[in-house]
């Protein structure tokens, strides 16, 4: 099953490559991986998207705690929470007719088209990972350049302490 884990973690040199070795050392694969500061001074949210059913998540959270400089480790899965992605998507549009088509496209996935040349664009998208899929499944037909995706970022629709309580964790 796909997990999304939000680990809060010491903005300090060597951390990231800590919580990568745990995952590799123990054989667990890391789908995406997102890291960047919070609002708290000196701390960062690294969102992982792996693979797992709940031993092994459990396991997982367990020894990212562990670590030294890590505060926070959970799995939002199971919480209430909005989960997106970002992709830059080089297209071709080589005729008038193709980039008229990839326009309503566009609007109708409410992306963005950020560069633009005489046969091709660039996208940006954004939304969950089954829109985002979806959306660059429809713009194959007019041959795809490259494509370049971000992972994922998910924050709780319900406050810290909401989510904890929801998650069985009472501690703060």
């Amino acid at each position: 099953m796909r997990n999304t884990l939000s680990i809060l973690v010491a903005n300090e040199p060597g951390e990231l490559s800590r919580i990568v070795g745990l995952f590799s050392a123990r054989g667990y694969n890391i789908e995406t991986i997102s890291v960047g500061k919070t609002l708290e001074e000196g701390w960062s949210r690294c969102t992982i998207v792996t693979e797992g059913d709940d031993a092994v998540i459990d396991q997982i959270l367990k020894q990212c705690i562990r670590l030294a400089r890590v505060r926070e480790a959970k799995s939002v899965t199971s919480l209430p929470h909005i989960e997106r992605e970002m992709a830059l998507i080089d297209v071709s549009a080589r005729t008038p007719d193709n980039r008229s088509e990839i326009k309503n496209l566009v609007d109708i996935f409410r992306a963005k088209i950020v560069d633009i040349t005489h046969d091709r664009l660039i996208i940006e998208a954004s939304g969950n990972k089954e829109k985002v899929d979806r959306f660059i499944g429809l713009l194959e037909p007019f041959g795809m350049n490259e494509i370049v995706r971000t992972g994922y970022v998910a924050i709780n629709t319900l406050g810290s302490a909401a989510a904890r309580t929801m998650a069985g964790d009472s501690t703060s």
